[in-house]
C-alpha cells in the first residue's frame, strides 16, 4: 500500500475533489475537518492555476508524498491538524507572493525613440545594400530591445548574442547555425554550411551579432567574409570597445581589410534627452520635479534600464503603501538601490 500512495497518485494530473471527509475521530475535530475541504479546495484551485501536479505540490508544499496523498484524500489516520497548518502556511505564502508580484509594474513595450531610430535606419542599410554596419550605443539606451524588434518584424533577419564563451571563430558560428537551423557536425564545414544557407535563403539576409565586444579579431574577420563572399548583411552591435580596436597605431592587414569593408557606423554613447522624457512619460510621471530627478538618473551610466528599475522599485513601494508614486517613493528607490557610484 505504501508503495502504491508514494507513486501513483503524485504522478497523475487529476485534481477531482475528493468524494468524502475523514470521519471525525479523537484526533480530527469537526472544526479540523471543515478547514481540511476548505484547504483542499484552495490546492485543487492553485494547482490548477499553475498547471502543477501533485507531486509539484508536495514537493512545493515540503510535506512527505504519502502524507501529503493520504492528507489529500481523506485517508490520513493521524492528526489532521497539524499538516492542515502545514498546507495553510504554505498557501498563505503562495498567495502573498502572487501578491506582491501582481504589483511589481510592467516597464513599457518598445518604443521608437530617436536613438532607436537611428538603430533600425542602420540595420536597414546593412539589409538592403548588404553591407556590414557597426552599431555601438552606451548601456541602457534600449539597443538589443530594438535589435530584437527589427528581428521579429524583418524577415530574413536573425538575431545572435555572443559571449565570452562564444568569442571565438568556432563559438560565433555556433551560434549563428544554431539561429540559421543549420545543421552541420563537423567545425571545419561549419562557415561553408552557413554560407550556403544564406545562399539559399536570397538577398535581403541580416546578420545582427549583438554583444559584439566580445569577439576576436578572427571572429570578426570571419564576419567580414559573409559580406565577401556570400553578399550577407552583417551588423556588429555593442559597446564602444568594439569599433575602438581599429584605432590602434599598431593595425595588422586583417584590421584594414576589416575597417575598409564598414559601410556605416552609428555612435552614440550618451542618450538623447528627448528619449528619456519620452520614456520618463510612458512611465506616466508628470511632476516636474521627479522628471527633474529621473533626467538625472538617466543622465548616468545606464539610461533607460536606470529608469526603469528604479521606477519599478518607486511604484512597488507606492503601490503597498496605497500611494500614488511621488518624487519621495523615486528618491527613496533610488537611494535602496545603492548604485550611486556604479552609475
Amino acid at each position: 500500500m505504501n508503495a502504491y500512495f508514494n507513486t501513483t497518485p503524485l504522478n497523475g494530473g487529476s485534481w477531482e475533489r475528493p468524494l468524502r471527509a475523514p470521519e471525525p475521530t479523537a484526533n480530527k475535530s469537526a472544526e479540523d475537518i471543515e478547514t481540511w475541504w476548505l484547504l483542499v479546495d484552495r490546492v485543487i484551485a492553485v494547482a490548477k492555476a499553475y498547471g502543477w501536479t501533485k507531486a509539484d505540490v508536495t514537493r512545493r508544499a515540503g510535506m512527505k508524498e504519502g502524507t501529503f496523498s493520504q492528507w489529500f484524500s481523506g485517508n490520513y489516520a493521524g492528526r489532521l491538524d497539524s499538516h492542515n497548518v502545514t498546507m495553510s502556511n504554505w498557501l498563505d505564502a503562495l498567495e502573498e507572493s502572487a501578491t506582491v508580484a501582481a504589483t511589481i509594474p510592467v516597464s513599457p513595450a518598445f518604443m521608437k525613440l530617436r536613438a532607436s531610430t537611428e538603430v533600425i535606419e542602420t540595420l536597414n542599410w546593412a539589409q538592403l545594400c548588404p553591407d556590414l554596419v557597426m552599431i555601438t550605443l552606451g548601456a541602457g539606451m534600449s539597443k538589443t530591445a530594438t535589435c530584437e524588434h527589427f528581428a521579429s518584424t524583418r524577415p530574413h533577419v536573425y538575431l545572435c548574442t555572443i559571449s565570452e564563451s562564444t568569442r571565438t571563430v568556432h563559438g560565433m558560428l555556433t551560434e549563428i547555425a544554431m539561429q540559421l537551423d543549420v545543421q552541420e557536425n563537423n567545425p571545419a564545414k561549419l562557415a561553408r554550411a552557413i554560407g550556403n544557407k544564406i545562399k539559399r535563403t536570397g538577398a535581403g539576409t541580416l546578420l545582427i551579432i549583438d554583444e559584439g565586444q566580445h569577439l576576436t579579431d578572427e571572429a570578426l574577420n570571419q564576419l567580414r567574409s559573409f559580406v565577401d563572399i556570400n553578399k550577407c548583411g552583417i551588423a556588429v552591435v555593442g559597446n564602444n570597445e568594439v569599433y575602438n580596436r581599429f584605432s590602434k597605431t599598431k593595425q595588422g592587414h586583417s584590421y584594414a581589410q576589416l575597417k575598409s569593408r564598414i559601410g556605416k557606423r552609428l555612435q552614440r554613447i550618451r542618450p538623447y534627452a528627448e528619449d528619456l522624457q519620452a520614456y520618463i512619460a510612458a512611465w506616466q510621471v508628470t511632476d516636474p520635479n521627479s522628471i527633474k530627478f529621473l533626467m538625472g538618473i538617466g543622465m548616468k551610466g545606464g539610461a533607460l534600464r536606470q529608469i526603469e528599475k528604479t521606477m519599478r522599485m518607486a511604484t512597488m513601494v507606492a503601490v503597498g503603501n496605497g500611494e500614488p508614486v511621488e518624487l519621495k517613493h523615486i528618491q527613496a528607490a533610488w537611494k535602496n538601490r545603492d548604485v550611486e557610484d556604479m552609475a
